[in-house]
């Protein structure tokens, strides 16, 4: 059989359609610039003075009695701005070695893609204990952006996870950037993520603690790695 020209024309629709589907909902959005882009005063950039050695941050295993690979899996691409970690050196983090109290952490990121591969697994953290034995962790991955961790309730940890809470897939896949901002004001931790918040927690046990990078098995990079202190 041979397709009619009306037949045609409502596949170049149906094409198109599907096609515009993503930036169509992407548009329906109410997104909300990020803290950053609201007021750029007052940020420290915690980068700035890192160096090709990373100064001001700090490998640590994970769990906290494990042990650090010999060779880091982390450099810092100064021209780019970029901390890079390859992904091959074990489950560790990237400590910022600075105690932070009410404040809102920004941090860029994209994973590496590999073709055929999902799974993408990272994240960035909040209040952490200096070893993460305590850890508050924004997850990144395929289809992430929630809170969840191990935080300090009475005299033990007590382990929360809001994946369930959020309503609105807004990570972007592997290969393109994606925007983090993590506000810490007392009890309370607030991901906005790509445009619009995605959890509000409400129940976090410490008032301070360490921000951080992780390193779990995927190749990804870093950028504009900001504090403002509230």
């Amino acid at each position: 059989m041979f397709a009619t020209r009306s037949d045609r024309g409502m596949t170049i629709v149906l094409v198109l359609a599907l096609s515009l589907a993503p930036a169509l909902a992407a548009a329906g959005r109410n997104d909300e610039p990020s803290a950053l882009e609201k007021d750029s005063s007052g940020w420290i950039d915690m980068l700035a003075t890192a160096g090709p050695e990373l100064d001001g941050w700090t490998r640590k295993p994970i769990p906290p009695d494990g042990e650090l690979n010999p060779r880091s899996q982390w450099s810092f691409d100064p021209a780019r701005g970029t901390v890079i970690c390859q992904g091959d050196g074990g489950h560790e983090w990237l400590r910022l070695d600075q105690v932070l109290t009410d404040s809102i952490f920004h941090v860029e990121w994209r994973f590496t893609p590999v073709p055929g591969k999902k799974g993408y697994n990272s994240g960035v953290y909040v209040r952490n204990s200096s070893d993460a034995k305590m850890w508050h962790q924004a997850q990144c991955g395929d289809s992430s952006g929630y809170l969840f961790g191990e935080t300090l309730a009475g005299y033990a940890l007590k382990p929360f996870n809001l994946q369930k809470e959020v309503h609105e897939q807004r990570v972007k896949p592997a290969g393109e950037w994606n925007t983090y901002e993590l506000t810490c004001k007392g009890r309370s931790v607030t991901l906005w993520v790509n445009g619009g918040v995605t959890n509000q927690w409400k129940s976090c046990g410490v008032p301070r603690g360490y921000a951080g990078l992780e390193a779990e098995g995927w190749r990804i990079e870093f950028r504009n790695v900001k504090v403002k202190l509230l």
